[in-house]
């Protein structure tokens, strides 16, 4: 899996935070923020495909959406999708009406609605995975969401690109105004970011009956998922700059 490590430096003046937190010290100190940045390509997928139905009696419309999904959670099964990874536990079944002019809403029948939801560990699949709900009677596909499956290796990786960024902007600071660091003194750190899936534009998103599945396939593993970390750190400086 390819990945490369982006290191952002960001302007001293915007550490408000920080600023906050060193405001008494009275000691000569140094506050830096450091930023690591991590860019993965997905190795797993979650999408959700939709069925809608209408039929002129609930009962019709319900069975012809449960006979889409039992399809096609039954072939995502035989070639080894496990059940866990399945969820198809809804439906959403409501009374369609026309409204004619000057006249009471007349019921023309009824609307069943059914979502499955997969993840899919193997991307090669997922375009295989796609055709199959379609040939099985799934009308409508939701959304496709990209993803890694080792979210927390790439966001130590990030958190110590971010580590080494805050040390090296701090170690040319200092140097710059002929100084050196002397320790740490207080590292402030909050782990509240979450990697963003990538999501798929349907819209742009090529089909099989336009490309051949090798082609489609790669066109979902160009994608890439940046993953994101931070850290503050307010450095001791060795008295007496030259």
């Amino acid at each position: 899996m390819k990945k490369t490590v982006l290191a952002a430096v960001l302007s001293m003046s915007s550490l408000l935070s920080i600023n906050t937190m060193a405001a008494d010290l009275s000691f000569p100190h140094l506050e830096t923020q450091g930023s690591g940045e991590i860019v993965v390509q997905p190795d797993m997928a979650i999408f959700s495909v939709r069925v809608v139905e209408t039929k002129a009696t609930a009962k019709e419309a319900k069975e012809a959406a449960d006979s889409a999904v039992a399809k096609f959670v039954e072939r995502l099964t035989q070639v080894g999708v496990e059940r866990s990874d399945i969820n198809s536990a809804n439906i959403n079944l409501t009374p369609q009406y026309k409204y004619p002019k000057d006249a009471k809403p007349e019921l023309t029948g009824y609307k069943a609605s059914r979502q499955v939801t997969v993840t899919v560990h193997a991307l090669d699949k997922l375009n295989t995975y796609l055709d199959d709900a379609l040939g099985d009677g799934i009308n409508r596909i939701d959304n496709i969401q990209l993803k890694v499956a080792d979210e927390t290796k790439y966001q130590e990786q990030a958190r110590q690109a971010a580590i080494k960024d805050a040390i090296s902007t701090a170690k040319s600071l200092a140097q710059g105004f002929g100084d050196s660091l002397d320790g740490v003194w207080q590292i402030s750190y909050r782990n509240d970011y979450r990697p963003q899936p990538y999501m798929v534009n349907l819209g742009a998103a090529p089909r099989s009956a336009m490309a051949d599945e090798a082609a489609v396939n790669a066109s979902y593993n160009d994608a890439s998922i940046k993953i994101r970390d931070e850290v503050n750190v307010i450095f001791k400086l060795k008295d007496g700059a030259q």
